[in-house]
């Protein structure tokens, strides 16, 4: 399938991109971040222009939260239905709808790069909850800038070789998970620390 979405992506261009990143956004496994990787770099190459990529990429995200958003919404008894009859999916949606009741914007802003794999979940989750829908948009708003900065930028500056490409924007995933959990662990222990005294 990633051959065929490659080759798509050379013969049509951003339209492909939006619809990948559209769908990425709704729980189909489409290869979204590696899409995005190819398309920074066919703009490094000159096949495509750098705005209409990232536009695209960008565009095709924000629709796709706001579906997943306004299903969970709508549908939310529905989708509790549906996802218990799948356990690896119901896993995702509890842990997705748990983090976002917990976190509620931040949480919106992490699942859209930092813990991707949450993120469709997280938008049902959202809607599920009946989050603001202000709050859901501009925390997903500013999310999808840094993902699909991300590796839209690193396959431009990758374009010689996307699969090290691929392994800096994992590096680096990994690096700031490493450091938004110190962050969280260093404000709670003072929080401890105070109570304490």
């Amino acid at each position: 399938m990633s051959d065929l979405l490659f080759e798509l992506l050379a013969a049509y261009g951003v339209p492909i991109l939006a619809c990948v990143t559209f769908l990425s956004c709704l729980c189909v496994p489409v290869p979204s971040s590696l899409l995005m990787l190819t398309g920074g770099a066919f703009t490094a190459t000159g096949d495509l222009s750098l705005a209409p990529v990232v536009l695209g990429a960008y565009g095709g995200a924000v629709l796709g939260d706001q579906t997943g958003y306004q299903v969970g919404r709508r549908g939310g008894a529905w989708l509790d239905r549906t996802v218990a009859s799948r356990p690896k999916r119901q896993q995702l949606f509890t842990r997705a709808r748990d983090f976002t009741l917990n976190r509620g914007g931040p949480g919106i802003f992490f699942t859209c790069w930092l813990f991707a794999p949450l993120g469709p979940y997280a938008n049902l989750a959202a809607g599920a909850s009946r989050m603001s829908w202000l709050t859901f948009t501009l925390w997903g708003l500013a999310g999808e800038v840094v993902w699909v900065g991300l590796y839209v930028g690193l396959g431009f500056v990758f374009a010689d070789n996307l699969a090290l490409g691929a392994q800096v924007a994992s590096q680096a995933i990994g690096f700031l998970a490493a450091l938004g959990l110190t962050i969280f662990l260093g404000v709670w222990l003072a929080r401890v620390i105070r109570r304490q005294k």
